[in-house]
């Protein structure tokens, strides 16, 4: 099988590591030229929990050097996701799969329009990745990845993927009901993200601080009351304690989007808090809470530039 992953950033390198061990053929394709080729020279280096590796990958910026693939797999920040998917739609045949393993709400939409419903898989994984550098990466989390389609269907394509990614030491499921799932992730994000970009605390210690524990299980009480609203079935029976679960376990991680702030790069909190700021209105349910946690984000990135 040809494996593309659009997106050389932690989940995309880390995700690259473990596919080439399943000698299956892995390309990058990146809009940054200098970097592919770094990453074609100089390759993959893993350090953290499942040890020191190093792995080789090709990549380019050339859609033309791939040639048609079986798997596309998305791993840009959501607000690239578009432009990413278009930049690789040449790459896409007959029986091509696109699988996004991307933070938040609506890329699965934004994929289907640009390639049709059928191509497109949607999933999670808790994995867990911070980028050092150019192909640098620390693997900071194990954790299940999820796979499906929203119609539920399970073509043969999907059963194979899942087979190469248990292969590559990658644990991984198919689900009937990956909305269900998307908004499960998406509200331990919701709680998580946006708190520890604004306070810069790892996960661990926002449950520390009343304050911080406060405000976190206000925003997700909020994204709950939403979800049950549109009739999506979470798949935590308690979802504000798995949000607190989840803290305690990934106590010492850096956060997705705190990196981001860290590095004053744009954050993901329009697919995220966003999300459920917008729906919420929709529905006339209060949202306060997310409201200021996507404001306060957004003052953040406003500010990068400014002189102290």
């Amino acid at each position: 099988m040809k494996i593309i992953i659009v997106g050389p950033g932690a989940m995309g390198c880390l995700l690259a590591s473990f596919l080439s061990k399943s000698k299956e053929e892995i390309w990058f394709l990146d809009k940054n030229k200098e970097r592919s080729l770094e990453i074609q020279q100089d390759g993959i280096s893993i350090e953290g929990i499942s040890g020191s590796w190093h792995s080789s990958v090709k990549a380019t910026v050339e859609t033309k050097e791939i040639g048609e693939v079986n798997l596309i797999i998305i791993c840009v920040k959501s607000y690239d996701t578009k432009e990413a998917v278009t930049e690789a739609l040449s790459l896409v045949g007959e029986k091509t799969q696109v699988l996004t393993l991307q933070n938040g709400i609506g890329n699965i939409e934004i994929i289907n329009e640009i390639v049709g419903s059928e191509k497109v898989i949607g999933g999670v994984t808790n994995l867990g990745a911070t980028l050092l550098g150019i192909g640098k990466v620390r693997h900071a989390g194990h954790g299940e990845t999820v796979i499906g389609r929203i119609d539920g269907k399970i073509p043969v394509e999907l059963r194979a993927i899942s087979e190469i990614f248990n292969k590559a030491g990658l644990p991984t499921r198919i689900s009937r009901d990956i909305k269900g799932l998307l908004w499960s992730k998406l509200i331990i994000n919701v709680g998580i993200n946006a708190l520890t970009a604004i306070t810069r605390l790892n996960n661990g210690r926002l449950i520390e601080f009343e304050g911080t524990r406060r405000i976190l299980r206000q925003a997700v009480t909020e994204a709950i009351r939403v979800a049950k609203r549109k009739r999506i079935k979470l798949i935590y029976d308690d979802p504000l304690a798995k949000v607190e679960a989840v803290c305690e376990a990934t106590a010492t991680n850096v956060s997705s989007m705190l990196q981001d702030v860290l590095k004053k790069r744009r954050t993901e909190i329009d697919f995220i808090n966003g999300v459920i700021v917008r729906q919420g209105e929709e529905l006339g349910i209060p949202v306060l809470i997310n409201s200021l946690l996507v404001d306060l984000v957004k003052t953040i990135e406003a500010s990068y530039n400014l002189a102290v």
